[in-house]
């Protein structure tokens, strides 16, 4: 008796969408580059604004982590809050609004008068930066059909990559021939050009049955958000996790977020079904998540103090020399699904947090001589690393939660990546400052009782005190690099471990090498039943989840190397078969 041939599944993205999936790949890229680039510009630019005016706006060293953690605070407390109103609002509307505001504070910060102004500018950056970063993601897994999702996903994660390689370059050119302001103002005109090709070319898309809004988990989440990431940073300026006003706010704010999951356990509404959190490929992907950045984050931070401070070099310098990591996950992140495709997920996330661990570990190696060529590899192995794991972890993620929460998902993603990067810069920002106070306090016998304590703060501020001691300074030159360089050893030794932790997190649970499916290789989907279409032009019928068990990186008939803003060869390979209840007009398109 033969066999019935497969039948194909009838598209779930409208034919008008699918024909311009990659320029709409192009804007979300767009909009996460913007958000990406502001930070990574920031990085080289601590030493400038730490400088007095006008060159700087005179920022301490707690000032400068405010800057930063002002803007991770309110970015961490809503990305789930923003994530499950673009499911409800949609999620064109939440990317508008989010990339209006970020364009807003960007050039309120550039004209800030004041450290003070500074961080509640980046506030309101990191405001705006919440509501995009979820709706890119949730966007993308929308105007993709599951087969191709693996590869968007790689050329969305890339665009990290080129923002982190454009970053530190745009930075130190405008700050060698602007002021610091400029690093902000830069951002208006591509938020500018971004909210017109959103308008033109961006579909709306939304959970078609949202049901009520689960406003006691809204407000759970965001306050026990809050709390822990505010307790973090707090115990990563006073470099100490046992004073009150940092174990207050931590125990508070893991005490609500209890309360937020059993409340989600219990509602009929649930903001986010905590049934994920069973699945041990999800659960280990959002791990992964945390745990590679919190690794990542803090060595990010004092590496541009190395770069400039010990080894002289400018903050374009600088921005050059971290070039071979950026170039490397732009290289590798939209290929990393052919790589699942071959060894399975488990293997490739293991291979990435190992190479991640030996580049962090390898920092303990570095002192003021280090050859230039020795730094380049170190920093392409890093970026080859996060190339082989952020890819497979977010479609590992994404790919769990059916799509019409893919705002959720996203936001679920995000959210552990900021907490973990907030760690990150906290605990590892508090090991290196307490490390470095504890190594020049010896050395500083000699300096003026007034001026003491500020001279133990950072390597900046030893220098700067250094200086204004004239010739009787000079001393604490040698001792400071020699303090820094101490303090950054122990910190990286630090960071390997965590991402070493990462690798067996990985290679416990997530899956291992999938066999592909028939179906999937021919681009098809399981039936699913049919999809209907609204006038948005987003799925509106009753949609059965997708399956968790795919496996991540499925492959795709088409070539990695597809530029965004174009179709792969080959045109639209989705069924013909018109999905039921579709428009006339659509039909006759296909």
């Amino acid at each position: 008796m033969s066999q019935p041939s497969p039948v194909s599944a009838p598209p779930r993205v409208p034919e008008a969408v699918h024909r311009r999936r990659w320029a709409v790949l192009g804007v979300l890229m767009l909009s996460l580059l913007i958000v990406v680039l502001d930070n990574s510009i920031l990085n080289v630019a601590v030493k400038t604004i730490a400088a007095p005016a006008p060159t700087g706006i005179g920022a301490t060293q707690s000032e400068l982590e405010w800057s930063i953690n002002s803007y991770t605070l309110v970015f961490a407390g809503l990305l789930f809050t923003s994530g499950l109103l673009g499911d409800r609002l949609g999620r064109k509307r939440v990317l508008l609004f989010g990339i209006t505001v970020f364009g807003i504070g960007s050039a309120l910060a550039a004209f800030s008068g004041s450290p003070g102004e500074l961080v509640a500018y980046r506030a309101v950056m990191g405001l705006g930066a919440a509501f995009v970063m979820p709706a890119t993601l949730a966007v993308l897994m929308n105007v993709f059909e599951r087969d191709e999702q693996p590869k968007a996903i790689g050329i969305w994660a890339g665009s990290v990559g080129l923002a982190i390689a454009i970053g530190p370059i745009t930075g130190g050119i405008l700050l060698e021939h602007f002021w610091w302001g400029s690093i902000f103002l830069v951002n208006v005109p591509v938020v500018l050009l971004a909210l017109a090709l959103m308008i033109w070319l961006v579909p709306d898309s939304r959970d078609p049955k949202p049901g009520r809004i689960d406003i006691p988990g809204v407000l759970l989440s965001v306050l026990g958000l809050v709390l822990l990431v505010y307790g973090i940073i707090r115990g990563g300026e006073l470099a100490s996790f046992t004073d009150v006003t940092v174990l207050a706010p931590v125990i508070g704010g893991l005490a609500v977020l209890v309360l937020f999951v059993l409340h989600e356990r219990r509602s009929d509404h649930p903001a986010i079904d905590m049934a994920y959190f069973r699945k041990p490929a999800f659960a280990a992907a959002v791990a992964a998540i945390a745990l590679v950045f919190f690794a990542l984050m803090g060595v990010t931070f004092f590496s541009a103090f190395y770069l400039q401070s010990v080894r002289g070099y400018s903050a374009l310098e600088s921005g050059l020399l971290i070039l071979p990591l950026a170039v490397a996950q732009m290289v590798f992140a939209p290929r990393a699904r052919l790589v699942v495709d071959r060894f399975g997920a488990k293997a490739v996330c293991t291979a990435g947090m190992l190479l991640v661990a030996a580049g962090l570990a390898a920092f303990a190696l570095f002192d003021a001589s280090t050859p230039v060529w020795a730094l380049e590899v170190v920093f392409f192995l890093q970026g080859a690393g996060m190339a082989h794991i952020m890819p497979p972890v977010t479609v590992a993620v994404m790919q769990a939660l059916p799509r019409e929460k893919a705002g959720s998902g996203s936001a679920v993603n995000n959210t552990f990546r900021q907490v973990g990067g907030a760690m990150g810069v906290a605990v590892l920002g508090s090991v290196l400052s307490s490390t470095y106070r504890g190594e020049i306090e010896q050395h500083l016998g000699g300096v003026p009782a007034a001026l003491r304590d500020t001279a133990g703060e950072s390597i900046e501020a030893t220098l700067a005190v250094a200086e204004k001691l004239g010739p009787a300074g000079r001393n604490l030159v040698a001792p400071a690099y020699e303090a820094f360089l101490d303090a950054m050893h122990v910190t990286a030794i630090a960071s390997a471990v965590i991402a070493l932790v990462g690798a067996a997190v990985v290679a416990a649970f997530l899956p291992g090498r999938t066999p592909r499916d028939p179906a999937a290789a021919d681009g098809t989907e399981p039936v699913s039943g049919p999809a209907t279409t609204d006038g948005a032009g987003t799925a509106s019928g009753p949609v059965p989840a997708d399956g968790a068990g795919t496996a991540p990186g499925a492959a795709t008939a088409d070539g990695a190397g597809t530029a965004p803003g174009a179709v792969p060869d080959g045109g639209d390979r989705r069924a013909s078969v018109p999905a039921p209840g579709a428009e006339a007009g659509e039909s006759a398109r296909r």
